[in-house]
């Protein structure tokens, strides 16, 4: 993983001074309410419903278990003893004080962390492929090119006071496991028919309360204009993006109305007079980002044991753990394992100091000593043998970090709702735990199939609901608590937007509702067949009916 230079170090470490004067001006009534606002959220600071938010930043979602430690430590010190992963890869803290927030930034300094561009009008954490460098369908390792990225975007003078937040997203396998088309910009690295590297660029993608699906661009740009291209496409959208209204800021908005093939001749028009600046890469730029993710000393025959196949066959739970939570490495003999953040009565992505330590250590003994964060709220181990899986699998079932299931309907996402935020218009942690427990009975969701479930409580869509198979959102009526539903969207290679069932439906039916959806899927399908599947072939009145038919 990328490890600070001398003056990656200075500079975090000069931002948590700047930051730790300007909290103390702010509490001390030198610096007013609006003036601290855009520093706090420089340094990813929320002012939420019952406390300060901060959201950390982790970079294409890779931890050291040196850094894990760190926000275990953190979440005891300074939080409720946990943390909560989002789907933005990040790990958020709910509870910390407004005046130890600086110690925590110095904290993190220490091990390579920060918060800076977490939030505010800002390109923000650039995330990809949690099985980044270890999945069989990759054409190459994507970390890299986020890597180079990320450093060109953070403290960009151009480009630190966007129109609105801005989110670029990388993929480069076959199968798109980084929601690259809801994002500002999604970059699939491909090769092209002479085996040269690449980019295939998609703009205007974006969730909230307009979702977008991406347009493409530009079918195949050169490896070396990454850069230049990218700079193109954020200064277009500075120049040209709306200002004057907070919900119409974002790039999708200016791609609509602009329509993505006027759009693409801007960009193109002002990339040709910057492509051949020093923003072109050079090989050497490439080979020393490289350097940093070379693939682990990994054992040969490593699948030769005497512990797995004895387990495999004598251990039922095992059994179902591995056909769930771990899929295929690239190198034969380990295997990529999921860490469920979904246990029953555990809100989605929130985990404890202790859990924190304890995957630190695993990772430490079974995993080279790095942990990833998903998109889907959960973290994963990507190097783990063979012959170590009956061992990290006994490990982490006292943990509660060993709930067989992923891609499952519970493994569903959602925000922090009105537990937390101060945007949100309804619940969803609430929903959330109901619904494992109404689904719970594990050999029932493994004959449901794939089966995603996303859930926001209010319209900016932090929990990705418009591409949920089925999508949960809260609305407010009057006061109450109501929730939209829809159905058959994808994040995925066939990403789409879900299609509004219906009226929304009140708080104490709308797990009573998503069952019947449930029904009607199994009473739909043919052998076989995915939940999403299911629903395109069918459409959406038979889901319709059985959830308003009043007669039910």
């Amino acid at each position: 993983m990328y490890r600070y230079d001398t003056f990656d170090q200075q500079l975090v470490n000069e931002r948590v001074a700047a930051f730790r004067d300007q909290t103390r001006r702010y509490l001390a009534g030198r610096i007013t309410d609006d003036e601290f606002r855009a520093l706090r959220l420089r340094n990813g600071l929320y002012l939420q419903r019952f406390a300060p938010m901060l959201r950390i930043s982790i970079p294409y979602g890779l931890l050291s278990s040196r850094q894990m430690r760190c926000l275990a430590h953190i979440a005891r010190r300074y939080d409720k003893d946990y943390g909560h992963f989002t789907t933005r890869q990040n790990i958020q803290f709910n509870w910390p004080k407004l005046e130890e927030t600086p110690d925590i930034l110095a904290e993190l300094a220490e091990v390579e962390m920060h918060a800076i561009q977490t939030s505010g009008n800002a390109v923000r954490n650039i995330t990809t492929d949690p099985l980044a460098g270890v999945a069989k369908d990759e054409w190459v390792d994507p970390r890299p090119y986020c890597e180079i990225t990320r450093q060109w975007a953070s403290f960009h003078p151009e480009f630190n006071f966007l129109p609105r937040k801005f989110k670029i997203a990388f993929s480069a396998s076959t199968t798109d496991r980084a929601a690259t088309m809801v994002h500002d910009i999604g970059v699939h690295i491909v090769r092209n028919a002479r085996g040269e590297i690449g980019y295939t660029v998609y703009v205007g993608g974006g969730l909230g309360r307009t979702p977008m699906i991406g347009h493409k661009i530009r079918e195949f740009l050169p490896e070396a204009d990454l850069l230049s291209y990218c700079e193109a496409i954020l200064r277009v959208y500075n120049r040209l993006g709306r200002r004057d209204n907070i919900h119409k800021a974002r790039i999708k908005i200016l791609v609509k109305a602009l329509g993505p093939a006027q759009f693409a001749e801007q960009v193109e028009a002002e990339w040709k007079q910057i492509k051949d600046t020093p923003l072109k890469l050079e090989r050497k730029d490439l080979d020393y980002f490289r350097a940093f993710f070379q693939p682990h000393p990994y054992e040969a025959k490593a699948d030769d044991d005497a512990t797995f196949t004895p387990a495999l066959e004598s251990d039922a739970s095992f059994a179902t753990w591995i056909r769930h939570n771990t899929r295929e490495h690239r190198v034969p003999g380990y295997r990529i394992v999921f860490i469920s953040l979904k246990a029953r009565g555990v809100a989605p992505g929130d985990c404890t100091s202790a859990q924190m330590d304890a995957l630190a250590g695993l990772a430490d003994l079974y995993s080279f000593g790095e942990i990833r964060t998903t998109h889907d709220q959960n973290l994963v181990l990507a190097d783990v043998k063979q012959a170590d899986l009956y061992a990290l699998w006994q490990a982490l079932t006292p943990l509660h970090l060993a709930t067989p299931n992923i891609g499952t309907l519970t493994d569903l996402i959602c925000c922090p709702g009105l537990d937390f935020c101060s945007l949100a218009n309804a619940g969803s942690i609430g929903i959330a735990q109901e619904l494992s427990e109404r689904f719970d009975k594990l050999d029932y969701l493994y004959d449901l199939g794939e089966l995603q479930i996303k859930m926001s409580g209010c319209m900016n869509g932090c929990g990705h609901h418009s591409v949920g198979h089925i999508g949960v959102l809260g609305v407010d009526k009057e006061g109450e608590e109501w929730y939209q539903l829809t159905l058959g969207g994808s994040a995925s290679n066939d990403a789409a937007l879900g299609d509004r069932l219906g009226p929304a439906i009140a708080r104490d039916r709308v797990v009573e509702a998503i069952t019947r959806l449930v029904e009607t899927y199994l009473a739909q399908r043919q052998e076989d067949e995915r939940f999403l599947d299911t629903y395109r072939r069918v459409g959406l009145e038979p889901f319709k009916q059985n959830v308003y038919d009043t007669n039910h």
